[in-house]
């Protein structure tokens, strides 16, 4: 038996299922009498990860070893989340609209606000997590680099 990470799932397999290769990207599996067909859209063996089109859906698989086990068990395997304590202006410019509110808990990725510098609105998102503790600015309010927008507890 392998131990897979399918779409970022681990999946236990066992026999069942046959691959017929028609050259180094194409290839047919047959599951039970249903052929599906494949392609490996990126190779990445030197991490033994593929990226695979099967019948026009995209899947990402691994395949376990075991030093993935080991880095598992010593909790090596999960992503570091910064706290988040201030977000400083990163340029001059002129605040356009703020999509948070007091009090709110903020995830990384999330947008804080929009700032328009040059003639662009750049969209500022959330690095780390926290949660909104003050708001020193306003809509419209002209912002130096550096200035401290947002604090988060």
């Amino acid at each position: 038996m392998n131990n897979w990470i399918f779409d970022g799932k681990d999946m236990p397999t066992a026999g069942g299922a046959a691959i017929t290769w028609h050259d180094h990207r194409f290839f047919d599996i047959t599951h039970n009498g249903v052929v599906f067909h494949g392609e490996i859209v990126q190779d990445q063996s030197e991490n033994r990860e593929l990226t695979i089109k099967i019948n026009h859906r995209v899947f990402q698989v691994k395949r376990k070893g075991e030093l993935d086990e080991i880095i598992a068990s010593l909790g090596f395997d999960k992503p570091k989340i910064r706290k988040l304590k201030e977000l400083a202006a990163p340029m001059p410019g002129r605040v356009t609209s703020i999509h948070i509110e007091l009090g709110q808990a903020i995830q990384p990725g999330d947008p804080i606000l929009s700032l328009e510098a040059m003639k662009m609105e750049n969209v500022l998102k959330a690095e780390g997590i926290g949660i909104v503790s003050a708001i020193n600015i306003q809509q419209g309010d002209v912002v130096e680099k550096g200035s401290v927008l947002v604090s988060f507890e």
